[in-house]
């Protein structure tokens, strides 16, 4: 007789189901989700035996089953889609009982008669992904059934799964045309839109932890002023606070509310009042996958309420922002060229433009007018393109200085044509506007208003720095730089900014100041030219020579053509004489 705790492996297709918001259900309705659940489970059950599988585990809401072959598990699951979407019609929105189904096709460990292993792990973590009602499965799994089954697939790309430490490309699994039909029949009254093809957010009621009704007021009043405050980023999709807050006061799936309000991500909290002071947490959670992307807490005295709102929803707004532009490059990195849409180019052209290398600004823009040709209104790409065309004059990449001169400035126009009422594009153009025009009065006017429209905005303030640095007005621009570094203190380009203040301390003699920014951004990016002007002027001023000419060799192994005549022509300041003066004691060419 065969021991049953015997372990052997063998090389499966693993099926792994569960009820999508079960806890909700159960905790709603526990008689009628039971009985609900019971009948689901007997189509389930019937269609894995009909397709020659075996059921390894149940626990509650979950189904774990085995297949000899990739084609008749995912053939099943499409099946069990169908049929459970016509055991949904008729059934109020929240009662219906929706499976996620996640398949993949690997080596797994059997002990008496259940599953373990890698390959069970990952059919788990793709049934995660899955929206509810749909299968998803992995590469492994594609390959085998792509040119077999009469269904559609759509890549998802790679997605980094917990406790798997490889990546697993992911796709979702669109069923025939019958399949559909019998979806469609059960969403007639109900049909989630659509993600939006830029990165889409719900801010949901924070939580009242302290039974203090005085507390409840405060905190809607913040998640108002962090939606207000959201809504500025036009690449952002934010869902209007009466459609967040149906969600007040209920127990909610992250990912459900992403599939009915149609967001990739939902910012969640909560607010507690004890001895004078209100600790806030939050978090944003990717609603796809259920991944945490940024979490903290905020702990301040509770005085003046309306300050305090005010305080919490800049520390909110500029954390989440850079998370999330960064997470969608990551995401764009990872799909595959021919499913890219214009959004997509754009993200793709700043992560180019992130890296400041010649092959990066020159890659930048080839991505940024590839956006624009898909998308002729893209006003703010076509002022990003405008800025690299800027960067490769100011830092001597330029094979044709007067050709990208004249690029940048058409750009600007361009890009202000398109869109003059969006910050961020305005703050491009005030920026090649300083640098490749020269005109101070409607730069610095510009700065303003892009400010005013979105006081959060990293790239207003930066921008509005750089304009008063070239108009002379280094007190303003560092004000500027600092306030652009609070609205975004992870962005991956803080180096700017660092450098920034670094240039306008010098004009102001602040030069042991001076050195302290332009060290920080030395050390974000060694290979950023204007950091180490900034630390050889810095440093020649205060009589540092050694350290001076080491910052002017360092200078010159970034920038090997540069001279100081040079610089000034491609847009270094006329106006920056202490910065000038301090060149020439470090001892650079002329």
């Amino acid at each position: 007789m065969s021991d049953p705790m015997a372990v052997s492996r063998r090389l499966v297709a693993v099926f792994a189901a569960d009820v999508e918001g079960y806890s909700r259900l159960m905790g709603a309705d526990e008689v009628g989700t039971l009985q609900g659940l019971t009948k689901r489970r007997a189509i389930l059950d019937k269609l894995i035996g009909d397709h020659r599988g075996r059921i390894a585990n149940t626990a509650g809401d979950s189904v774990l089953a085995e297949f000899g072959s990739a084609v008749d598990a995912v053939q099943c699951a499409v099946e069990v889609q169908t049929a459970l979407a016509e055991a949904n019609a008729g059934v109020p929105t929240d009662k219906r009982i929706n499976f996620r189904i996640g398949v993949h096709i690997g080596d797994v460990m059997i002990r008496a008669g259940d599953l373990f292993g890698d390959g069970v792990n990952i059919a788990a973590r793709l049934q995660s992904i899955a929206a509810p009602g749909s299968v998803c499965i992995s590469g492994a799994t594609y390959d085998q059934v792509r040119k077999v089954l009469p269904v559609t697939f759509v890549d998802l790309g790679v997605q980094q799964v917990k406790n798997i430490q490889e990546p697993i490309r992911a796709y979702q699994v669109n069923a025939p045309a019958e399949a559909r039909e019998a979806h469609a029949r059960v969403a007639e009254t109900e049909s989630p839109p659509p993600l939006p093809d830029k990165p889409s957010i719900a801010v949901l009621p924070f939580e009242n932890m302290s039974g203090d009704p005085e507390q409840e007021y405060f905190a809607d009043g913040m998640v108002e002023e962090i939606i207000t405050a959201l809504s500025r980023f036009k690449w952002l999709f934010v869902i209007a606070r009466n459609s967040s807050f149906t969600f007040k006061g209920k127990a909610v799936d992250v990912k459900e509310v992403g599939h009915r309000l149609g967001v990739r991500y939902v910012l969640e909290g909560a607010v507690r009042r004890a001895s004078g002071k209100v600790r806030i947490t939050g978090q944003l959670i990717d609603a796809v996958t259920g991944a945490h992307i940024w979490a903290d807490r905020f702990e301040r005295d509770l005085t003046d309420v309306f300050a305090l709102q005010d305080e919490v929803t800049v520390a909110v707004v500029s954390a989440i922002q850079p998370k999330l532009l960064q997470t969608e490059i990551g995401l764009a990195a990872r799909r595959r060229p021919e499913n890219l849409t214009a959004y997509d180019f754009f993200l793709r052209a700043m992560q180019q433009f992130y890296m400041t290398t010649r092959e990066g600004v020159a890659e930048a823009i080839r991505l940024a007018h590839r956006a624009l040709e898909l998308d002729t209104r893209f006003g703010f790409v076509a002022g990003l393109a405008g800025v690299c065309h800027m960067n490769n004059v100011l830092w001597g990449y330029a094979i044709d200085p007067q050709f990208d001169r004249k690029e940048a400035v058409r750009l600007l126009r361009l890009a202000l044509s398109l869109d003059a009422g969006d910050p961020e594009t305005l703050a491009w153009a005030c920026l090649i506007s300083a640098y490749m025009v020269g005109d101070c009065e409607s730069e610095i006017e510009m700065a303003d208003r892009a400010v005013a429209l979105n006081p959060n905005s990293y790239w207003a303030w930066t921008c509005r720095g750089w304009v008063h640095k070239c108009a002379g007005l280094p007190e303003e621009a560092v004000r500027s730089f600092e306030r652009a570094i609070r609205m975004s203190p992870v962005d991956p380009l803080l180096y700017q900014p660092f450098a920034g203040i670094g240039m306008g301390l010098i004009e102001l003699g602040r030069f042991d100041e001076a050195i302290v920014a332009g060290k920080k951004a030395q050390r974000q990016n060694p290979s950023f030219s204007p950091a180490h002007r900034c630390l050889a002027s810095a440093f020649a001023h205060l009589g540092r020579d050694a350290e001076a000419r080491e910052a002017a060799a360092r200078l010159l192994e970034v920038d090997p053509a540069f001279t100081i005549s040079s610089w000034i022509a491609r847009g270094g300041q006329s106006n920056a004489k202490l910065m000038i003066e301090g060149l020439r004691k470090a001892g650079l060419p002329e």
